[in-house]
């Protein structure tokens, strides 16, 4: 049995409804749940609503003020408040399924990975474009690189609450641009921790219209890679010859699959990855994204 303190960070989101809502109908087993919601707006906004969910949800939960406008400042009030044996991330505009957390600590326990990450299923609206349905870019799953899982993201994640990885927090300067998540998983591989995933721990996350545009894929792509390239290590000459050739080669592959929607799409978001990278390497400022009003 173990004890689990689930975060949630929101940031004047409505849809925290439904994601209460899913957790209310969590299957716990004998672990013991608690759930730590950080209300990372300037005013305390959430916390009448979290007050009127209270009874709806079978678990205690702890709200927290964390402003303002920064998700790190959210995510650290978690990690400072979290008391249990794991802690669980996911995000205030999706829904987890029954199983999600028993299949997360399960894993973890199974295998004595530090962290534990699941899959996000996009939902689709029915007005969004057939090739981003057909090609599902919105979903989100680990990268293996040579078999391994090199970094992580807070949207669906178990992570062991034990020392050396409670030290860990996420870095502020990241919590407008994004890529805290990235930086935070690279600190815990450095840690020695080891990162798996259990791929029945499901959650499911609509997409707003307002995501569903080639121009928002293309920068969160190139925020993606800008993460990535501020966190390489070694020659910068030598990255960028890599990342150069890579970038010539998703260019090529993007033009030979110009008759495909789905494809060529897919070849010149991965160019754009690489771009975001030398950026990155460079030292390009990421663009403040987060802290801004969005529709619930």
């Amino acid at each position: 049995m173990a004890s689990i303190d689930i975060c949630i960070c929101t940031f004047r989101r409505s849809f925290l409804r439904q994601t209460l809502g899913s957790i209310a109908l969590l299957d716990a087993g004998k672990h013991t749940i608690r759930v730590v919601i950080a209300d990372n707006d300037h005013e305390p906004s959430a916390l009448a609503f979290v007050e009127e969910m209270r009874a709806q949800v079978p678990f205690p939960i702890q709200y927290v003020h964390a402003p303002a406008a920064n998700i790190c400042v959210a995510r650290n009030a978690c990690l400072d408040h979290a008391e249990g044996d794991f802690v669980a991330f996911v995000d205030d505009d999706e829904v987890v399924t029954p199983g999600w957390l028993t299949a997360l600590v399960d894993n973890a326990e199974a295998s004595g990975a530090a962290a534990v990450l699941g899959p996000v299923r996009a939902i689709y609206r029915p007005d969004a474009p057939k090739w981003m349905r057909h090609g599902d870019f919105h979903s989100t799953m680990p990268v293996f690189v040579g078999g391994a899982i090199r970094t992580g993201y807070t949207c669906n994640v178990l992570i062991r609450w034990s020392p050396p990885f409670r030290s860990l927090r996420f870095d502020l300067a990241l919590g407008r641009s994004g890529g805290e998540d990235t930086a935070f998983f690279y600190q815990l591989t450095a840690l020695g921790g080891r990162i798996d995933f259990a791929p029945d721990a499901l959650v499911q996350e609509p997409v707003p219209a307002e995501r569903a545009s080639m121009d928002w894929l293309v920068r969160r792509r190139l925020r993606f890679g800008q993460t990535h390239g501020m966190l390489l290590a070694g020659s910068r000459a030598k990255a960028l010859t890599l990342v150069g050739a890579k970038i010539g080669f998703c260019g090529a592959m993007t033009a030979l699959t110009a008759l495909s929607p789905v494809q060529r799409r897919r070849n010149w978001l991965r160019a754009v990855l690489h771009i975001g990278v030398a950026g990155g390497i460079l030292g390009m400022r990421q663009a403040a994204h987060y802290g801004h009003s969005t529709p619930s």
